[in-house]
């Protein structure tokens, strides 16, 4: 089964030329630092906002052709761990292929990950992603699983399953996990807020970054993806978390008593 954009001409641009024109000035913003990225962690807003971030944290990870991308899952629908088994995910311009040999491996490494597109069809969190893949490797392949479990437990063994059989397949994955910060506060309060988690992020301590956004209420949309990224990277042999890029809604918008933060996190 394929899957068609639902957000282009929202948060993207429809037209290919100019979304790719776009992507290609974000991606300008950063240079590669070498050796591979296991796990790079960026904001899925409309571009306007969150593409610089995005891009200047891509352009500086070292993807591996194949990549497993996590997301939140807004909409509520579907499997609490919902992986979409086969196919292609088109964009404006050009689609990117289901990797049906890690995504039977994923399938097979915990019972709780499902086959499951329902999850997938209206949410937007991994597909503004792939035009930045994209552009960075027309040949790149991808599973896309969303996380809509609010059990440690299950968040973390599941992380766990993910990393061990990424560890054990035949070709290198990269991780990619899409989440934005904190939601609808001041600009201040978002950058102290948001710190508190992306210190734990980079520190790469899952069960810490999962206990701040509890314990300080924040809104940090994707941490059920990070928290089970990071476990999977960690089991991948992660040794180092790094803080590529940072900034909020109202560096664009001008307005700064409602912002969403925007956060790209680099592990290898």
């Amino acid at each position: 089964m394929d899957r068609q954009p639902v957000v282009a001409g929202r948060f993207y641009d429809v037209d290919p030329a100019r979304l790719f024109g776009q992507v290609d000035g974000f991606l300008s913003q950063g240079a590669p630092r070498g050796g591979q990225t296991l796990l790079a962690m960026v904001p899925h807003a409309g571009y306007v906002y969150s593409g610089a971030v995005c891009g200047q944290t891509l352009a500086q990870a070292s993807l591996a052709r194949t990549v497993l991308l996590l997301g939140p899952n807004h909409t509520g629908l579907g499997q609490p761990f919902a992986l979409w088994p086969d196919g292609a995910w088109h964009i404006p311009g050009g689609s990117v292929p289901v990797d049906v040999e890690l995504a039977t491996a994923l399938l097979g490494a915990d019972p709780r990950i499902a086959p499951d597109t329902a999850a997938h069809l209206r949410e937007h969190s991994l597909e503004v992603v792939l035009p930045f893949l994209y552009r960075l490797d027309p040949l790149v392949s991808i599973v896309p699983l969303a996380i809509a479990s609010h059990v440690f437990e299950d968040v973390a063994g599941v992380g766990r399953a993910i990393g061990r059989a990424i560890k054990a397949f035949g070709h290198p994955v990269s991780i990619v996990v899409s989440s934005d910060m904190s939601h609808y506060i001041s600009h201040d309060q978002a950058r102290r807020l948001d710190a508190l988690a992306l210190e734990a992020a980079v520190s790469l301590d899952p069960r810490g970054l999962f206990d701040a956004v509890r314990a300080h209420s924040i809104s940090m949309c994707g941490v059920l993806p990070m928290t089970a990224g990071l476990y999977a990277a960690l089991e991948m042999g992660a040794t180092r978390g790094e803080l590529a890029a940072y900034a909020t809604s109202g560096e664009v918008s001008g307005d700064f008593d409602q912002v969403v933060g925007y956060a790209g996190v680099l592990v290898d």
